[in-house]
């Protein structure tokens, strides 16, 4: 069951106290209900968050797969790649997982902000907040994750290269990936997931909302230890669209 509540003051008080904001922040808070979890889920917007303020509907998506396949994470180690706003790490948490949560620096106040309302004191334990730019970094975090999840992750042309490259990473161990994309005709986004990343991976489609074009897919890495470079094609990935142009339609929500 989902449910979304939204209210907002654009009132500079609303927003933590951070030095990057800028003076006309504020925030828009949304209520959403997920395996009988009430999720509070702030939106710091006037930031310079970008894309990264807003709660997607791929990522409500992947919320929902995990309420209709009754997931457990539990005793499991979860990581997640552009947490954003952080609803789908915050519900793995609450399923149980050892998560940790991941975004560029300048998104982790906005994810702490959510992870202060909704994950209770005594599992804060069990949750990482850090910041990871995909194809730079990543090799200072571990390999032994059993999930890797990402919602809306797949936005960008020019960053495709260096998310191929977290993924084979981070699933050297054997690692699940779950991946809902909304496939987006001006990014090259279908091309990315029927193309590229069949190259590396097994893919299977576990769920899809045709209305949103909507898709999730299952992942695990296919054994390819003598490979190390990115094949030529995905290099040539390279667009120059880095801004698509679409607006998170997640906000306009009804019950």
């Amino acid at each position: 069951m989902t449910t979304q509540t939204q209210s907002s003051e654009p009132s500079r008080n609303d927003a933590p106290y951070d030095e990057s904001y800028s003076p006309s922040c504020y925030i828009i808070h949304n209520n959403f209900e997920f395996c009988g979890y009430n999720l509070k889920i702030a939106q710091i917007l006037g930031a310079n968050l970008g894309v990264s303020a807003y709660v997607w509907d791929a990522g409500l998506a992947l919320c929902r797969y995990f309420e209709k396949k009754n997931i457990n994470f539990s005793g499991k180690k979860v990581i997640e790649l552009g947490s954003g706003t952080g609803i789908v790490g915050i519900l793995a948490t609450l399923l149980g997982g050892d998560v940790t949560m991941t975004d560029k620096q300048k998104v982790l106040k906005q994810i702490e902000t959510n992870v202060q309302v909704n994950i209770p004191s005594a599992c804060r334990h069990r949750l990482q907040i850090r910041p990871l730019t995909w194809g730079e970094d990543h090799t200072n975090f571990p390999t032994d994750y059993d999930f890797v999840l990402g919602s809306d992750i797949v936005y960008s042309s020019v960053t495709y290269p260096a998310l191929i490259e977290t993924f084979r990473y981070f699933t050297k161990q054997g690692a699940t990936i779950y991946l809902s994309s909304e496939l987006r005709k001006r990014n090259g986004s279908l091309y990315f997931h029927e193309e590229s990343l069949p190259q590396y991976f097994d893919c299977q489609v576990v769920d899809s909302l045709e209305d949103k074009d909507i898709t999730l897919y299952k992942m695990t890495k296919i054994d390819k230890s003598s490979e190390h470079d990115l094949p030529t094609n995905d290099r040539n990935l390279l667009l120059t669209d880095l801004h698509t142009g679409v607006h998170p339609t997640s906000l306009s929500l009804t019950n």
